[in-house]
């Protein structure tokens, strides 16, 4: 098997950046295919910590390559502040390791104002976006109004693209009562940015199909979670793009064969940022001690998640819509010492039962979840690295959480640090 597709099954933070940075270390090339910079990711490497958001996990390894696909949308003043950063911490960013699409979508700063004004506007609904102009970028996108990645290196057409995009946004923002975007402001901040991102340009597609030919190990990575994927997730609190792994096919170039092995990304208790449903969202000292416990805070936004029990309901549901082979449980020493722990097996709406989540927005509301109590365990799995070194009632409880989702665990996270994982089958041996 040469290739593997990462995704989070949840609502995204479940741990993806360490997972697929242990990956990377058996794949030639690392590809992101969706979302923007609001995804964020922790890698902890020999004590070292890298905050990223828009780069591939792959780019902090030497001899990796790290692809930006057409699916992603790219602010490009963001990911060269990123590249920057992250070079400052010993880490070589250049053409030769780090690819971008040359049709990827750029998110501007008009989209960012924009998000921002709805967000701030609303009074029914609150998405609770991180107003980095991720939505409206894929507006634009479908609208076919976008400026693409290639666009920066034909400026003489580019005053008429912008002309075009601002005709849609300046109607716009004069609804909200303020005035048109400035044009030729807009022009010099591009013509100042292309320089720093057109030598990572490349046809992507074509790349990854001779990367492929050759047997390269290729390793899709997704950002958020199933969860959060705008046909599948709990609309319309979810994000602007798909996330599912399918995604991986259509926003690298490559067909959906190479998607490959299948992994997803499950955290042992659930958590989520922002507004929108979570029916075993814990709100008492149970709640805050998971948070504690598990440093629940957004790498990008460093806003506080909300936490609950696992629920294995929602787990199945975004497992079988994505087709995971297998998943890797993070997290797990978070658990350590409570007396007891529940999973939810269903859900109750209206005196009715449920064995998945209803797509409505009313009865994600009201979904009550049905738990089933399991031991607790007073032994850490702290760093562990083999099933001996986990206490019987932790095997246990992941036994019973692969039943519950219909899917083995391919592995087990214990720590932030990269080496702590236990290991059943290996994805890219799988299949």
């Amino acid at each position: 098997m040469a290739e593997v597709t990462v995704i989070g099954a949840q609502w995204g933070d479940e741990g993806k950046g360490k997972i697929v940075d242990w990956l990377s270390a058996r794949a030639d090339v690392v590809v992101r295919f969706q979302g923007g910079h609001n995804a964020g990711h922790t890698l902890v490497i020999d004590g070292a910590v890298y905050k990223l958001s828009l780069l591939p996990s792959g780019v902090v390894r030497p001899g990796k390559i790290g692809v930006i696909g057409n699916g992603v949308v790219v602010d490009p003043f963001a990911l060269i502040n990123e590249m920057q950063r992250i070079a400052k911490q010993g880490v070589d960013i250049n053409p030769d390791n780090l690819l971008i699409a040359e049709n990827a979508s750029l998110i501007l700063p008009v989209h960012q104002e924009l998000d921002a004004l709805r967000e701030g506007a609303s009074e029914t609904v609150k998405i609770g976006t991180t107003k980095r102009g991720i939505g409206p970028a894929y507006e634009d996108k479908a609208g076919r109004r976008a400026l693409k990645i290639i666009d920066l290196a034909d400026f003489e057409t580019l005053e008429a693209k912008i002309d075009n995009l601002l005709l849609h946004h300046n109607a716009l923002r004069r609804g909200f009562g303020v005035d048109n975007y400035d044009k030729t402001k807009l022009l010099e901040l591009l013509k100042e940015i292309a320089p720093k991102i057109l030598p990572f340009m490349n046809p992507v597609w074509r790349t990854l199909h001779e990367m492929r030919r050759i047997g390269k190990k290729i390793l899709f990575e997704g950002a958020q979670g199933v969860l959060l994927d705008v046909d599948h997730g709990t609309y319309p609190f979810v994000t602007s793009s798909n996330t599912v792994a399918g995604q991986a096919a259509t926003g690298s170039g490559l067909g959906p064969r190479a998607v490959g092995y299948v992994l997803g990304i499950v955290k042992a208790y659930t958590t989520r940022v922002g507004e929108g449903p979570f029916p075993t969202e814990l709100t008492d000292e149970i709640g805050q001690r998971l948070g504690e416990r598990g440093h629940e805070f957004g790498t990008v936004t460093g806003r506080q998640r909300r936490c609950g029990w696992f629920d294995a309901t929602l787990t199945r549901q975004s497992l079988m819509i994505s087709g995971v082979d297998g998943i890797v449980l993070t997290k797990l020493d978070v658990l350590d010492g409570f007396d007891e722990l529940k999973v939810c097996t269903g859900y109750t709406i209206d005196g009715q039962h449920y064995d998945y989540l209803p797509a409505g927005m009313d009865a994600q509301a009201k979904a009550t979840p049905v738990y089933e109590t399991l031991p607790g365990w007073s032994g850490s799995t702290e760093k562990a690295r083999s099933w001996a070194d986990l206490p019987a009632e932790a095997v246990k409880y992941v036994r019973r959480i692969e039943e519950l989702i219909k899917a083995p665990v391919a592995l087990v996270s214990t720590s932030p640090e990269r080496e702590d994982v236990i290991m059943m089958r290996d994805p890219f041996q799988e299949k």
